[in-house]
């Protein structure tokens, strides 16, 4: 579904600041799976994502998806099969519009409020995939969505990402900023709709405990380079502090 073939990030390159981000990075990503993402600050995991956006171009390597090369593809192109949700809830949601305005752009490929109206099919669709997160959002599709708590606001870009299915979903510490029981929640329901709708989906976590709950498989980062790659069975057998051995910290 997904393969990253010998990435090589370098920022700086010639300089006393260079840094190689990705130091020839390999990976298959195969339809449907749920991959969860370790790794210290600087160790390569948001850049990774960054090159399967298209957002950090790469040295050398190839990204396919779906069978498609991708590597020069520009982001705004991947963008509309390529669905991420990032740390700050205020990143994937427009604070001046309501619930409603905001689902109805993601529903529409964020085409102009003024291209479309909202009608009573698509007020249906939100109702009820709002009503999945049991926070009675269905019944606030009038709010600005910057009234909303960050745990809430952050349901409401969950559900954006999805409702139009993007072929690969990535995760990108997307419940770092909220309470323990927000983000306790939010997870819980990134869960839910990543199964039910047989996504492929990377998600970067600093959590060890999270990273073994959540997924078929776990990667970790260090140095640029994926040093380890855990399947669920093995994933299943270890227990947070067993992570601390091939976790930099």
């Amino acid at each position: 579904m997904l393969k990253l073939e010998h990435i090589n990030v370098i920022y700086n390159e010639g300089t006393k600041l260079e840094k190689r981000a990705l130091d020839d990075v390999s990976v298959h990503i195969r339809p449907g799976e749920f991959v969860t993402i370790l790794g210290s600050n600087g160790a390569g995991k948001s850049t990774f994502f960054n090159v399967i956006t298209g957002q950090a171009p790469t040295q050398s390597g190839n990204v396919i998806l779906d069978g498609k090369d991708i590597t020069h593809e520009k982001e705004h192109i991947r963008s509309k099969t390529i669905g991420r949700l990032f740390q700050n809830p205020a990143q994937g949601t427009a604070a001046g519009l309501t619930v409603e305005e905001n689902l109805a752009l993601s529903a529409h490929n964020n085409a102009s409020l003024f291209s479309f109206a909202v009608k009573k099919k698509d007020i249906a669709l939100f109702q009820k995939k709002l009503k999945v997160l049991n926070m009675g959002l269905e019944e606030r599709l009038k709010t600005p969505i910057g009234l909303l708590s960050g745990g809430q606001r952050q349901a409401v870009a969950l559900i954006m990402a999805v409702l139009n299915p993007p072929k690969l979903l990535l995760l990108d510490e997307h419940t770092a900023a909220l309470d323990p029981k927000s983000a306790k929640t939010i997870l819980e329901i990134t869960d839910q709709l990543v199964r039910s709708e047989q996504m492929t989906a990377l998600m970067i976590t600093h959590n060890m405990s999270d990273a073994l709950k959540y997924g078929d498989r776990l990667l970790i980062f260090n140095d640029g380079k994926i040093t380890k790659d855990f399947s669920k069975e093995e994933k299943e057998k270890l227990k947070p502090a067993d992570l601390l051995e091939f976790y930099e910290v």
